[in-house]
């Protein structure tokens, strides 16, 4: 199989960035890329460490990665399963991504930089909701922002209500995990229960 294997054959193939793919590109979170930020109520984090990469998703209500200034967020880490893959990656290898969507809007804003972990109380105390803290807030340093173009958005057509899968159509957690199992574990059971888990434990 013909495979690219440096990046002369791959700029041959692709040929040069347009104008407007370079220009759209800063180091900073210049005013008209703010209210990607802003109205976001769901964004994906990157990270790389030892043992791979990683994509979490990430979300709460719109506005809930604050821009600090023109080149700091802050990303309060929620609960979640403890597995903590992008934190332990974060530790090793500083360096993220962040994709945030806004719902109806087909163009998603990229966003790299490096992360720190902070456990200051102060700050802890700024991001409570519902009576809950988180218990790390993500600092990132940003490096590079640039909006990315509708066209995935469109092809996939991911705001289009007709394209929605009915829930009952696609395997449950519970099912997923009685799959996976080497053990007796009862699927059904852990889906009966998951709506009030999820309710219990959402902060």
């Amino acid at each position: 199989m013909k495979t690219v294997n440096d990046v002369e054959t791959l700029e041959r193939l692709y040929g040069v960035p347009g104008k407007s793919s370079v220009l759209k590109e800063v180091d900073h979170l210049h005013p008209a890329y703010r209210p990607f930020i802003e109205r976001s109520p769901f964004m994906v984090l990157a990270t790389s460490g030892p043992e791979g990469l990683d994509a979490s998703p990430r979300g709460d209500p719109a506005g809930f990665v604050v821009i600090e200034d023109a080149r700091t967020l802050l990303l309060p880490d929620r609960r979640g399963n403890n597995r903590m893959d992008s934190l332990r990656n974060i530790v090793a290898d500083p360096r993220v991504a962040l994709l945030f969507f806004v719902p109806g809007v087909n163009e998603t804003l990229r966003v790299n930089g490096r992360a720190s972990i902070v456990i200051e109380p102060s700050l802890l105390e700024r991001f409570t909701f519902e009576g809950k803290q988180p218990r790390s807030v993500l600092r990132i340093f940003v490096e590079t922002v640039y909006f990315q173009c509708s066209r995935a958005l469109i092809r996939s057509g991911l705001w289009d209500p007709a394209r929605q899968v009915p829930r009952a159509e696609f395997p449950s957690p519970g099912s997923i995990l009685e799959a996976l199992s080497p053990e007796d574990f009862d699927g059904g059971e852990y889906d009966r229960e998951l709506p009030a888990r999820v309710k219990t434990t959402l902060y």
